[in-house]
């Protein structure tokens, strides 16, 4: 394609979790309000970015292996930049990797993208640009007007800080994002108010920890307050969802907040990473245990219908089989909803790297596949204890109907998500019959497999999951659409 065609134009491709995906989708806004154009063709942009992840060394070997594509297609008259947390994390040696990269744009400077790119048009040496600041203050403070959210159908990740300040051992998130930075209140109100407007149904609050929320700003229970004020500027917002919770910081305050707001899903999501105090404490974790059971007891005591997430570490350096039966022993006792677990990384620069007694692969593998094994029962047995309750679910696609044999039946499924299921991590609830796409609609369960429950159309039913409370605010109404 000439490069006339191409002027203007940027493709951007983004790695990694829901975070990094917001980062990406203010970018975008940033390229827009400066008269540039997102395109789905690399070949049809002028600029090419890969918005990485670092995270982790199969998160790295993505990311680059993404930019080294990219390299190896790249025009003349393109520019391929690097940005995020492979970027914050190893900019400096990043070119090496990567021949051809001719940018790269940290985590905390996301908002200077078109500065960079202005200044890759201009430049008349071949050597990569970097625009890698250290100072993580500014993050929050210099957002160029952007909506700090990613919309995704009918549901928005909105993100409530960046950065870090916890020293967990494992983690090299702090090295990349800098410290906890709280986003203003005011800010993210104004946000939600927006989201609002845009008929968004389901708003989901993330940060590297979102208990952390406003401790830099000086607020005590700073996420129970932005819930209260969300709440209250943002009525029509059917779903707040709560996602990355610290142990030792869903405090009382913030489990009232959650329980008297209807608005605010009976969900939490709150990665323990262990069960046994001597692993935690080589984590640099928590480590009081009975603190998770008294937590989610007394959770559980103000919603009964609470669904809880939680991710796990097996084979972290020094795990002994009486500390994994320690974390196994946790997960039969508690019985997470969702859990998801992860086989320990090593991962370079942080203190867990230096720790003796690392844990041998098939030990980790074979840990992996009984924890998941037991999590699997306990789902079932969750999902199970549904059946022929009402729920409600935010529509989100449609799907081709099979048979027992996987042969299409010539029905078409509806996909949703219940308050139990937050996107891409959890189940479905699948659902007979064609439902609009982004309407909370109730339905009555009517089978469950392990993660997904089946159901049916519930028409014009209530939807009350415990005593008192009815989950479900601003469901359309069913009961004229006789074809359902």
């Amino acid at each position: 394609m000439a490069a006339s065609q191409s002027k203007n134009k940027y493709y951007l491709l983004s790695l990694g979790c829901s975070k990094n995906t917001v980062d990406s989708e203010s970018m975008a806004q940033v390229l827009h309000q400066s008269g540039m154009r997102g395109v789905g063709d690399p070949q049809a942009a002028e600029v090419l970015i890969v918005n990485t992840c670092g995270f982790i060394n199969a998160a790295k070997e993505e990311s680059v292996e993404a930019l080294r594509e990219l390299a190896e297609i790249k025009r003349a008259d393109q520019m391929l930049i690097a940005a995020g947390c492979l970027s914050q994390r190893y900019g400096d040696t990043l070119a090496q990797e990567v021949p051809g990269l001719d940018g790269v744009i940290g985590t905390r400077r996301w908002m200077d993208i078109f500065d960079l790119i202005r200044r890759l048009r201009g430049r008349k040496h071949p050597e990569p640009l970097y625009h890698l600041p250290g100072d993580a203050a500014v993050v929050g403070r210099d957002e160029r007007g952007v909506l700090r959210a990613s919309v995704q159908g009918a549901s928005a990740y909105l993100k409530i800080a960046d950065g870090c300040r916890r020293p967990c051992a494992f983690c090299a998130i702090p090295r990349i994002k800098g410290t906890a930075v709280s986003r203003p209140l005011e800010a993210i109100v104004a946000e939600a108010v927006r989201l609002e407007a845009l008929g968004v149904k389901e708003v989901m609050l993330i940060a590297q920890d979102s208990t952390d929320y406003g401790y830099d700003l000086g607020m005590k229970d700073g996420l129970a307050h932005l819930l209260d004020a969300i709440v209250a500027a943002a009525p029509g917002i059917p779903w707040l969802r709560i996602m990355y919770a610290y142990p030792g910081y869903v405090t009382p305050r913030l489990m009232e907040t959650m329980a008297r707001h209807e608005q605010v899903l009976p969900y939490l999501d709150i990665p323990l990473q262990h069960g046994h105090r001597e692993t935690l404490k080589r984590m640099k974790r928590p480590a009081k245990v009975e603190w998770v059971y008294e937590t989610i007891g007394r959770l559980r005591e103000l919603m009964p219908g609470l669904a809880v997430r939680s991710t796990f570490i097996v084979g972290y350096p020094g795990e002994t089989e009486d500390e994994f039966e320690a974390l196994l022993k946790m997960v039969r006792e508690l019985e997470f909803d969702r859990l998801g677990a992860f086989q320990y990384s090593y991962e370079l620069g942080t203190p867990s790297a230096a720790l003796p007694h690392h844990v041998d692969d098939a030990v980790k593998q074979e840990r992996y596949e009984r924890l998941m094994a037991l999590q699997s029962g306990i789902s079932l047995k969750k999902n199970q204890a549904l059946v022929g309750e009402t729920l409600a679910i935010l529509v989100e696609g449609h799907g081709a109907g099979e048979d027992e044999a996987g042969h299409e039946t010539g029905d078409v499924i509806s996909l949703g998500r219940s308050y139990r299921d937050a996107p891409e991590i959890d189940g479905y609830v699948l659902v007979e019959g064609e439902l609009p796409i982004g309407e909370i609609v109730p339905v009555r369960v009517t089978g469950a497999t392990t993660y997904d429950l089946i159901a049916t159309v519930d028409v014009g039913a209530p939807v009350v999951i415990e005593p008192g409370r009815v989950y479900g605010a601003g469901m359309i109404d069913l009961s004229a659409n006789s074809h359902l």
